[in-house]
């Protein structure tokens, strides 16, 4: 398994001041000097935390550290005022890793993943954007049937949802959490027989994260909340090698 850092809530609180504080760049390069994978960011039209020019500027600190970028949002998302599109920001870009997400732009945070009734336009957007990145995956429920119909072959990976697992982790039933634990091990075992990566996200932490280590099924977890939260308490650079830590047992 493989760490993304998420730093959409380093620019949230940027943006709530407004003078450039936190820096994006200087937490990006800190975050790059452990042994992660990469960045993950979602711009949205609203630009409420990561903008396009920090994207672009990822993009170059992720390319000069040999490191992954993986950009997060929903295709359809259009041009609005000063946000080009997020079609736009992918061809600009090239990311390594995009993930398509199915939520809508008023979201406070992603909560859903696609659905089959919404395969024609997945299908759609993963034949424009393959050309501008390597890996092209999109955001799944963990409780989502026969991906063989939903998943056009330009997709290489699924990042699963795991929102419910947190949750149910937070009730301390293990009856619920390992009905969700299943949910998620019998999704991640299908899209590995279908040749995808694994990817998961939403609400992991240091508390929930090694019962999917344990799984061994999954490739790459984005996190971003949570260390940012874990941050306060222990430091940004610490935090993160508490996830390694956790992640490399």
């Amino acid at each position: 398994m493989k760490l993304s850092v998420n730093l959409n809530k380093i620019a949230l609180l940027r943006n709530a001041r407004g003078e450039g504080k936190p820096s994006i760049d200087e937490f990006a390069t800190e975050a790059l000097k452990y042994n992660v994978s990469g960045i993950t960011v979602h711009p949205r039209p609203d630009q409420r935390h990561i903008t396009p020019e920090d994207v672009f500027k990822l993009k170059q600190l992720t390319d000069q550290h040999q490191k992954l970028l993986n950009i997060e949002g929903n295709p359809s998302e259009a041009v609005h005022e000063s946000f080009p599109g997020f079609i736009e920001i992918i061809k600009t870009n090239k990311p390594f890793q995009v993930t398509l997400v199915p939520d809508d732009s008023t979201q406070l945070t992603s909560d859903h993943g696609w659905t089959h009734s919404q395969k024609n336009d997945l299908k759609m957007y993963a034949k424009q954007l393959e050309p501008y990145t390597s890996l092209l995956s999109i955001f799944v429920d963990s409780d989502t049937n026969d991906l063989v119909t939903l998943i056009p072959e330009e997709i290489q990976a699924i990042e699963i949802f795991t929102g419910p697992y947190a949750i149910a982790c937070e009730s301390r039933n293990q009856s619920i959490i390992d009905t969700e634990l299943e949910k998620i091990r019998v999704l991640a075992k299908q899209a590995k027989d279908m040749g995808l990566k694994v990817h998961a996200g939403h609400d992991l932490n240091l508390l929930n994260l090694k019962e999917l280590v344990n799984l061994q099924l999954i490739d790459e977890v984005s996190i971003g909340h949570a260390i940012i939260c874990d941050s306060l308490s222990y430091g940004f650079g610490a935090t993160i090698e508490k996830y390694l830590e956790v992640i490399n047992g």
